[in-house]
């Protein structure tokens, strides 16, 4: 198989992942931080090591205020409902994938907040003057997703983050597409929250992911629960990482997390971007050579990832991914990628989404020629199809 969706989950993992993974688990695959024998010590030691590693990744500065979640929409869902009060506004962008955009719809269609969605550019990106012109004086917080899942372009949070700090509004910022891919400083970008997943570029497993809380955040907790400390308390813990853990975390998915962020450390994140980066520019120049294919936000290999959208003339997107994964082996992602207004903006919802063909760590020159050939191969069929039939769109099964 040539694995083309890594924005949906980095495939394969590094070796070293797999093989901590099983030894960890096998050796300490016990409840962390609830007892004093040496496995659940070395367990709990693993899971910090494990914040300390990813705090230094993101720049922040307390360990205890990384913490664990089943993945980026759980934490989004934490962050958000436990931020917003009554008669907030929020602001955030067209960009944004459902783990932002439903949590936000509910707690409008509760009326609770009101949101504003901020539309990005031809090529893909947010104007932090369009972030700035959103803010009113009830708005509590700006969510902006830092990468992506659609068509890759990174925003500039640097910028949004220090009109946010200025502003004396919170800066979220969902960094599922960016985490472990470029680099990102908390601290210089101002960003309040951090959320991350692990099953992406941070070569973790499913199942596992997290937020990095500045101190001066006051985020509500809003589960309740087992800590393992103070277990007479009647009420949840306030202090972190507890605030926002309860019950037994998933051992198992930050050893692969951990796993996977030693082995990014020993790579060296930008010389993975770069790497990954020469494979997207050789596909983009590939596939806009071939007549009938319309490539969406891929202007240019700055601020962006390895991810290109694409649609294919007289083609449903569905039909293609088939034919992608039947015919030439070809695993990939195609319709709304879970951001449906992503594709409202590129005006791709009025056709079932797009192609998304995202690169990952461990593809090869030689798998990115043969999916230009895959391409070529089907714009052509689709193009003497539509010779025969014109006017119609083809739902072409493999």
């Amino acid at each position: 198989m040539i694995y083309l969706d890594n924005s949906a989950t980095s495939f394969p993992k590094p070796d070293s992942v797999y093989a901590f993974m099983n030894d960890f688990y096998r050796h300490h695959g016990v409840s962390p931080g609830r007892s004093g024998f040496d496995a659940a010590i070395a367990a709990e030691e693993m899971v910090f090591e494990t914040r300390r590693l990813l705090t230094q990744l993101f720049n922040g500065t307390d360990p205890n205020r990384l913490t664990f979640s089943y993945n980026a929409s759980d934490s989004l869902n934490m962050i958000l409902q436990g931020l917003a009060q009554k008669g907030d506004h929020v602001v955030t962008t067209m960009l944004e994938h459902n783990s932002v955009l439903r949590p936000l719809h509910h707690l409008a269609h509760e009326g609770i907040i009101e949101v504003t969605y901020v539309p990005f550019d031809k090529d893909g990106y947010v104007d932090p003057d369009d972030i700035a012109a959103a803010i009113k004086p009830n708005t509590r917080m700006v969510v902006v997703n830092h990468c992506s899942n659609v068509i890759g372009t990174i925003q500039p949070i640097h910028e949004i983050g220090k009109i946010c700090r200025d502003k004396g509004v919170f800066f979220i910022v969902d960094a599922s597409q960016s985490a472990g891919a470029i680099p990102i400083d908390i601290q210089a970008s101002q960003v309040d929250v951090l959320v991350f997943t692990g099953h992406k570029c941070l070569m973790g497993p499913t199942g596992i992911g997290g937020s990095y809380v500045m101190d001066h955040v006051p985020v509500r907790y809003t589960r309740y629960g087992g800590t393992g400390v103070r277990s007479a308390q009647e009420t949840h813990l306030e202090e972190f990482p507890y605030r926002l853990e309860c019950g037994t975390i998933n051992l198992l998915g930050v050893a692969g997390l951990n796993a996977g962020v030693n082995w990014i450390n020993e790579k060296g994140v930008m010389n993975l971007h770069h790497q990954e980066m020469a494979l997207w520019e050789r596909l983009r120049d590939g596939l806009s050579q071939i007549e009938g294919i319309h490539l969406y936000g891929a202007a240019g290999v700055t601020n962006h990832n390895p991810v290109l959208s694409l649609t294919v003339d007289g083609l449903d997107t569905g039909d293609v991914g088939t034919m992608l994964d039947v015919d030439y082996n070809i695993a990939c992602r195609t319709g709304l990628q879970c951001a449906p207004k992503v594709h409202q903006g590129l005006g791709t919802d009025k056709l079932h989404g797009t192609i998304r063909l995202s690169i990952g760590a461990f593809n090869t020159p030689e798998e990115i020629e043969t999916a230009i050939t895959a391409m070529q191969e089907i714009a052509q069929l689709a193009a003497m199809r539509k010779e025969k039939r014109p006017g119609d769109t083809l739902k072409i099964m493999a």
